[in-house]
């Protein structure tokens, strides 16, 4: 009885496929939704077959934690425990400013390996495919976040703006990591080698993070110095973190954060599509 059962849906199924194959009406394409689900499925599964590239969300910022805090805070603050409490919003700033470049590396690989041209020849909403990274990057910023802020608790981080500010805190840097992201994917259409697109990113990266108000209280420092702090995107967005863990966060920090955001994604979207539309 069983056998017979497994013959005649077996019997089905060739039928259906026979049909689908016969038919002359082309099948519709997927919407633009559920493509982009499709390519965040694809990076979701590239994330799980090679594992070790999570190491810049999961090792190194234990390491940037650590280090910072047990080798500056008795000189910066004259107490670790007391520097923790100012520093782990700003070195969460950074780890996850400084892994919005791998979406312009995945990218860039998907070009180099040819993988670029296929999707463009598929049926579908063309900026699905970088909308589905983008938002497996979120997942990346959000892994990170967590680690962080877990090892923040057991070295004795306190936030006194509690569960709801440390989410708040959270939602901020997931906005404004999206937004930096764009530029990447910018970079990566342009750029003939992630080596390259690495080199941009560190340029970049690594002065707006070091000369900012991640480490130290502008105030400290000279007053020209303290105007370009000031105005640095990775102050604002820490001086709002800071704000939202700790209970002190203004509208105006908010409005901030999200007016740098804006400006990033309305510059760099539109021109990452259009790249990514027209490259050769």
């Amino acid at each position: 009885m069983t056998g017979y059962i497994e013959q005649r849906e077996k019997e089905a199924t060739e039928l259906r496929l026979n049909e689908s194959i016969a038919s002359s009406e082309r099948p519709k394409p997927p919407s633009a939704v559920a493509s982009t689900l499709t390519f965040a499925t694809r990076a979701l599964l590239r994330i799980k077959h090679v594992p070790e590239q999570m190491f810049d969300v999961t090792v190194f910022p234990v390491i940037f934690l650590l280090m910072f805090t047990y080798l500056f805070g008795g000189a910066i603050a004259g107490s670790t425990e007391e520097y923790l409490q100012f520093l782990l919003p700003g070195i969460l700033v950074m780890t996850v400013a400084q892994i919005t470049m791998y979406t312009g590396i995945d990218l860039n690989n998907d070009i180099r390996k040819g993988i670029f041209d296929r999707f463009r020849t598929l049926p579908i909403w063309l900026p699905s495919a970088l909308i589905g990274s983008l938002l497996v990057d979120v997942v990346r910023y959000s892994m990170a976040s967590v680690i962080m802020i877990t090892l923040g608790f057991a070295l004795g981080f306190r936030p006194e703006g509690g569960l709801m500010g440390v989410l708040g805190a959270i939602v901020l840097i997931l906005v404004f990591s999206f937004s930096l992201s764009w530029i990447w994917t910018v970079c990566g259409l342009i750029v003939r080698s992630e080596k390259a697109l690495m080199m941009i990113s560190f340029m970049v990266l690594f002065p707006l993070t070091f000369v900012s108000n991640v480490f130290v209280d502008p105030r400290t420092l000279p007053s020209w110095l303290e105007s370009f702090v000031d105005v640095n995107p990775i102050s604002i967005l820490a001086t709002a973190v800071r704000g939202a863990m700790h209970g002190t966060l203004t509208a105006q920090q908010v409005i901030w954060v999200l007016i740098v955001s804006v400006i990033m994604t309305a510059i760099f979207a539109p021109i990452t599509v259009y790249l990514y539309r027209n490259k050769k």
